[in-house]
């Protein structure tokens, strides 16, 4: 047990600039805590970090509340002996009426400052502690005059009378206010300032014939199902742009002031979806991987994205960055918005049988990309999608765009021949 006070502060091993949020805290002041047991959730570039207590003792005071924004090194709160508590707090038991309640400091301020008394108030957290949704909820449900809008117990609106509470005034649409969390602000505020005050963005499109791939994958499945990895699409799109970027390296750098700045190695980031929202967890030195190693690599990181088990370092220093929106059916999209320090992001839709025109070049296969010209056309079904190229237009022009297109789209269409 301390002696003295003990700072709780957030994690200073942060990128400079990064911004978290407390998500919630694992206990209330004056409850006890071991050294190193977690004592509060940060989440920060997408994931969730927990923070552990540096010393045993009580949580004596927090610093920043559920939903603040904390810079590395920031003081969250302090462990103290028992006993040396601040006058006024101490532990409280959830669900405890008036000036009891187990309430964190965003819910108090909100209460505060819309005049609430928690006491009338329902909670829907845990143990029936208020929540920031609650109060909103409760402040939504007050007329103007901060009684109730019209509404009969049950919370039905009370015959004849409209949302505004004055008598025949149009009447409101009912609607309810969502906080935004930390990371759909940053994602936010990341993205305005790419797209509108950082980078040109410039698109191209391509259309990729899948059937190589796809029959290389199912000769393949079974082989790499019993070393314990699925052998998926997004490895084969990984292992193509590498090649892409050896034709381009300019796709990979993100662009300075003064300079260019080219990366010696492949970062890559994988987009994912995660219940917190879309991570892009990185695959690092891509360029020293085979097919095996990337599918096992790209495999891991989409469960631990998906399982809520990475860490900040994971989510960092990707420098190209794939977007397989076609996963949940999407053919195009366009522009997908680029990271802020790089240069270009592929972007891959959804895979489905098409019809196309392809030139005939013999009596065996219809004609790919390097064939003779026999001037016969037919119809023909085939696997394809839609990829795009994204790219930073201060960095790359049109037609290194296209020429990392067609180095991806060729290695793709003709994987047989590609050396693994």
């Amino acid at each position: 047990m301390v002696q003295q006070w003990v700072d709780v502060r957030a994690p200073s091993d942060q990128e400079e600039g990064t911004r978290s949020q407390v998500l919630r805290w694992l206990k209330a002041i004056g409850e006890a805590v071991a050294e190193h047991e977690p004592l509060i959730e940060l989440e920060t570039d997408k994931v969730t970090v927990e923070v552990a207590s540096p010393a045993s003792g009580v949580l004596a005071e927090i610093a920043k509340g559920e939903q603040e924004e904390v810079s590395p090194g920031d003081l969250l709160g302090r462990i103290g002996p028992a006993g040396a508590l601040p006058a006024g707090p101490g532990p409280a038991a959830p669900g405890a009426g008036g000036g009891g309640m187990r309430l964190s400091p965003a819910v108090r301020r909100l209460l505060t400052e819309n005049r609430v008394d928690p006491v009338t108030v329902a909670g829907t957290g845990e143990g029936g502690r208020i929540t920031v949704d609650d109060v909103l909820r409760a402040v939504a449900e007050r007329g103007p005059d901060g009684a109730s809008q019209g509404r009969a117990p049950g919370g039905k609106r009370q015959d004849g009378q409209c949302a505004g509470g004055a008598p025949g005034a149009p009447a409101a649409v009912p609607s309810h206010k969502v906080p935004h969390s930390a990371v759909r602000r940053r994602t936010a505020a990341r993205m305005v300032q790419s797209l509108l005050h950082t980078a040109p963005h410039v698109t191209t499109v391509f259309e990729i014939d899948m059937a190589a791939v796809l029959a290389h994958r199912q000769h393949h499945r079974g082989e790499f199902e019993r070393g314990g990895v699925a052998l998926t699409l997004t490895a084969y799109f990984v292992r193509a742009a590498v090649d892409a970027i050896r034709a381009v390296p300019e796709a990979n750098s993100r662009w300075t002031d003064d300079a260019l700045e080219v990366f010696d190695s492949v970062e890559f980031g994988i987009g994912t979806a995660a219940p917190a929202g879309l991570v892009v967890p990185v695959l690092r030195r891509a360029e020293t991987l085979d097919l095996f190693q990337t599918a096992q690599g790209i495999g891991d990181l989409v469960r631990r994205a998906r399982s809520g088990e990475l860490t900040p370092a994971d989510v960092r220093g990707g420098t190209f960055t794939i977007s397989n929106h076609g996963v949940s059916g999407s053919l195009l999209a366009a522009p997908i918005i680029l990271h802020q320090g790089q240069a270009a992001i592929l972007g891959v839709g959804k895979l489905e049988k098409r019809a196309v025109v392809l030139e005939h070049a013999g009596p065996s296969e219809p004609g790919m990309p390097g064939q003779q010209d026999s001037g016969d056309e037919r119809i023909v079904i085939r696997p394809r999608c839609y990829a795009t190229l994204t790219i930073d237009h201060r960095v790359l022009d049109g037609e290194q765009a296209n020429r990392f297109m067609q180095v991806l789209t060729q290695r793709l269409g003709n994987w047989e021949n590609r050396k693994q």
